[in-house]
């Protein structure tokens, strides 16, 4: 038996309205739970991207306690052919781009960072010789 999937990741942030913002309108994320100062939660594809604020999560209670100091980092996948829209709608929101960079698997990447200075990635699956057909299923929409 092994772990077949990432059903969650999660990065931090104080300013929870901020990442509110980046995280719906940047990149088109649906809000699905929050809970006011403590966190947002975003559904992505079939899976959820937590952000935390790590001043209210450290102590813990029912679940374990839980926070980082610092930058955090979240891929997200993008198609192939959606590089150049990804590029550009980052561009139109004002948001920097760090550096772009082509794999030696064939694999490309745009880094970038949310407002609380996490490193986001948004890469092709051939990044880890992945098929798009496995990430995004065959004849998915985009």
């Amino acid at each position: 038996m092994r772990a077949e999937e990432i059903l969650e990741a999660s990065v931090y942030a104080s300013d929870l309205d901020a990442a509110d913002r980046f995280y719906t309108s940047v990149l088109g994320l649906e809000v699905i739970q929050r809970v006011e100062g403590r966190h947002v939660f975003f559904r992505c594809g079939s899976r959820v991207l937590l952000v935390f604020n790590p001043e209210r999560t450290r102590e813990g209670g029912m679940i374990p306690g839980h926070g980082a100091i610092g930058p955090g980092h979240v891929c997200f996948a993008m198609r192939e052919p959606e590089i150049d829209a990804w590029r550009e709608r980052l561009q139109a929101a004002g948001v920097p781009i760090e550096t772009e960079h082509r794999w030696p698997s064939g694999g490309f990447s745009l880094y970038f960072r949310d407002p609380a200075g996490n490193s986001l990635e948004l890469g092709t699956p051939r990044i880890w010789t992945i098929d798009e057909g496995d990430v995004f299923g065959a004849g998915k929409a985009g």
